[in-house]
């Protein structure tokens, strides 16, 4: 099928760099709910720093969620934010590696590098109409 109603198929990698994409997303949504629990059950002296913390921990992962989202609707205009977000979980994974447990900074680290990769491979970038 040729011509503009041709349906093309989703490269690989931006399937793979959507799904990871959604998989951090479902990891900070996990840590919000920690926050949550440790808001709850807690007698902390800073009550106000710790809401804040779950606040933007909760809007962390809501952003994360709609970046993939608009990257798995093919929206070139998703594309930096998603890189953004991968450099973030790099900087994450390298404070990681300095405070311990140094295992978890290692795949934070990765995990920001390979979903980098795919998302500006040619395959991708071609499916998001970039050239």
């Amino acid at each position: 099928m040729t011509g503009e109603n041709a349906v093309v198929d989703k490269p690989a990698s931006l399937v793979w760099a959507v799904r990871l994409l959604y998989l951090q997303a479902a990891g900070l949504a996990a840590l919000t709910v920690w926050l949550v629990v440790l808001d709850i059950t807690r007698n902390v002296p800073e009550i106000a720093v710790a809401i804040a913390l779950t606040v933007l921990a909760a809007l962390g992962a809501a952003g994360v969620f709609f970046v993939g989202r608009a990257l798995d609707r093919r929206s070139l205009h998703a594309r930096g934010p998603a890189i953004v977000v991968q450099l973030f979980v790099i900087a994450a994974g390298g404070f990681l590696i300095q405070v311990h447990p140094v295992w978890l900074g290692v795949v934070l680290m990765a995990l920001g590098v390979l979903v980098g990769v795919l998302i500006v491979l040619p395959s991708t970038t071609r499916a998001l109409g970039v050239d």
